[in-house]
């Protein structure tokens, strides 16, 4: 039996910029995409903490190092800038890889910078 299983956040991702005019998606920095061990083109589930607001999307490739978070699209009427985001990749396992999983949690501060975990 495979399980659909928690692979990784990016938690509190601060929205940069919306574009309704794109054809859709989320554009996330790809250093950020790297660090979580998400993978550019992979379903993910956007939860938009300040409003509500849950959707379906996927993830395309923003420039290193510029900490963007573009909510791309029809998606663009339930985001604004500032507001924060929860990114969430999930991964299908079987029950043996279910047992020792640890999903990665990135968390971000404001301005979409890595915040170092406590040792």
């Amino acid at each position: 039996m495979l399980r659909e299983m928690f692979q990784a956040k990016l938690h509190h991702a601060t929205v940069t910029e919306c574009r309704l005019g794109y054809q859709g998606s989320l554009t996330v920095d790809i250093e950020l995409i790297e660090r979580a061990g998400m993978l550019v083109h992979q379903k993910v589930q956007v939860l938009n903490i300040s409003n509500g607001y849950r959707l379906e999307t996927y993830l395309i490739s923003g420039e290193r190092g510029k900490r963007e978070i573009i909510v791309n699209g029809a998606a663009a009427r339930h985001a604004q800038v500032g507001d924060q985001l929860i990114v969430l990749s999930y991964v299908m396992m079987n029950e043996d890889e279910v047992r020792s999983h640890k999903p990665t949690v990135v968390l971000l501060d404001r301005a979409n910078q890595i915040v170092p975990s406590a040792p």
